[in-house]
């Protein structure tokens, strides 16, 4: 790759045995970005740490409220109603008010307003869940599976 790229310099610091321990593909891909991103000349990347873990790290994230509503219950059904929760106090309504100003209520779907004019799906823990199983059963179609 380097010579198709007509690469005159090229540093190599690594682990030998990092084909053994990641599968080839993830340091073909790593490759491939590295080989996109322009360098200025005499310039050191710092090295890339990449750790494998047993689980995917957004399982560690899906997390169900105390009280068992959704994280965005509060803000949804103010935006329903336009009247703040029983137990919310001055501070808490402020902080609802200016929170639903971030999102869009589409019928019964709640959507976060991202800072580049996207809609992100507001769901819950076990919305989140059925979508991460079907997810890794290759549910979602083949591409999911490669």
């Amino acid at each position: 790759m380097a010579h198709d790229l007509d690469v005159h310099e090229l540093l190599v610091m690594g682990d030998s045995d990092l084909l053994i321990r990641f599968h080839i593909e993830l340091a073909d891909a790593l490759a491939s970005l590295a080989s996109m991103l322009p360098y200025p000349a005499n310039t050191l990347i710092d090295p890339l740490e990449i750790q494998v873990r047993n689980q995917h790290s957004y399982y560690n994230s899906i997390e169900t409220e105390p009280d068992g509503k959704p994280w965005h219950h509060d803000i949804k059904q103010f935006l329903k109603t336009r009247e703040h929760p029983e137990h919310a106090k001055g501070d808490q309504k402020r902080t609802i008010r200016q929170f639903a100003g971030g999102f869009f209520l589409n019928g019964e779907i709640l959507y976060k307003r991202n800072t580049d004019s996207n809609l992100l799906r507001c769901i819950d823990a076990k919305e989140a869940e059925k979508i991460m199983s079907e997810d890794h059963s290759g549910v979602c179609g083949p591409h999911i599976n490669g």
